[in-house]
């Protein structure tokens, strides 16, 4: 049973957007009758970044019969998948998202900050609005002939690394941090850090704009001796016939991805009820088990404890919170003139 236990946050006034053109895949149901929450029919516009896709391929029929088993009413989700910061760009510039689901809490606060979600949502879901996690991986060349196994091995004079540039990729964020902080969470310090992580930078051949560009570097051009990826990545590849070998460092960061309702929007379609019931639905046991499948480390901690084969436990396991938050990290790494640029700036290419 749905819990009713979300505070009603007031309706905005609606304003007219040019809607972006966007591939949308199929509805899981053929939509049909009223698209509001008052009909026999209720329609939820889904935007989430590409590798969820196929754990809401799951999660939305099952949630979808049961809420129909509950409310006597379809419901029907049209879905669109792609790159977190395109998609965060895409719903700000005018797609119509009832509910997005994207890799970083900084990318929902861009919605947040063109007024399309009110101020508060992470006190509106579960577990600060964290549906699920992730850690870095290390994916090498077959054998690991350069015995990498650590975020210090990628400082070697022999290595050679691929990972997407934080400025223009949400996603490589977090490999910078991640770098950042096996130093700081480790008893170093800033300046230690910015050493070791402008060595490894100075070892990075070519900066591609996102995840997808990187691993098309790594794989199709065959460039580089490690690749930054996540934990989820290569766990799905796996199941989809892809073996890669990789390595979890024991020291890691939290890639915690976030879920919120679009204010706006759901005022506007009249579903919030049912939005804010699938929100709620993400965090049962039933959905983490399919995120868990799928290579996502669960919130749940029973559901987690039914994959603790599938998820090596992490020695020093730090949050985007101990680097002091996402508004604090944006403004000392990432905004223009900040540590990243000034890192760039002093590698020669």
């Amino acid at each position: 049973m749905f819990t009713d236990n979300w505070k009603y946050r007031g309706i905005k006034k609606s304003v007219s957007l040019f809607l972006v053109g966007l591939s949308l895949s199929a509805a899981i149901a053929a939509c049909g009758g009223p698209t509001g929450g008052g009909g026999d029919t209720v329609e939820l516009t889904l935007v989430s970044y590409a590798v969820t896709r196929a754990a809401y391929e799951q999660i939305i029929p099952q949630f979808a019969q049961q809420w129909k088993e509950e409310h006597n009413q379809e419901v029907t989700f049209t879905q669109s998948y792609g790159g977190s910061g395109s998609q965060t760009r895409a719903v700000i510039d005018g797609l119509e998202a009832d509910i997005v689901a994207l890799a970083l809490a900084l990318d929902t606060q861009q919605i947040e900050k063109a007024g399309l979600i009110q101020p508060g949502w992470e006190e509106e879901a579960p577990n600060n609005a964290i549906v699920h996690k992730s850690v870095a991986a290390l994916v090498t060349r077959p054998g690991n002939p350069k015995a990498i196994n650590t975020w210090q091995d990628l400082a070697k004079d022999d290595v050679s690394v691929i990972t997407a540039n934080p400025k223009t990729s949400g996603g490589a964020r977090w490999n910078f941090l991640g770098l950042w902080g096996a130093v700081t969470q480790t008893g170093g310090n800033d300046t230690t850090a910015n050493e070791f992580t402008r060595t490894v930078f100075q070892n990075v051949p070519v900066l591609p704009r996102d995840a997808r560009e990187s691993s098309d570097v790594f794989f199709k051009q065959g460039q580089g001796d490690v690749l930054i990826n996540y934990e989820n990545e290569v766990i799905l590849a796996k199941q989809n016939g892809q073996d890669l070998p990789y390595v979890i460092p024991e020291v890691n960061i939290s890639i915690d991805n976030p879920i919120a309702v679009v204010d706006t929007n759901v005022d506007k379609h009249g579903t919030r009820e049912v939005a804010e019931a699938f929100l709620q639905y993400l965090f049962t046991p039933t959905a983490q088990r399919e995120f868990a499948k799928v290579g996502f480390r669960p919130v749940d901690p029973s559901v987690a404890a039914e994959f603790t084969n599938q998820f090596p436990p992490i020695r020093t396991l730090f949050t985007i919170a101990d680097l002091g938050g996402w508004d604090a990290v944006q403004t000392k790494f990432f905004a223009d003139g900040a540590i990243f640029d000034k890192i760039l700036s002093g590698v020669s290419r």
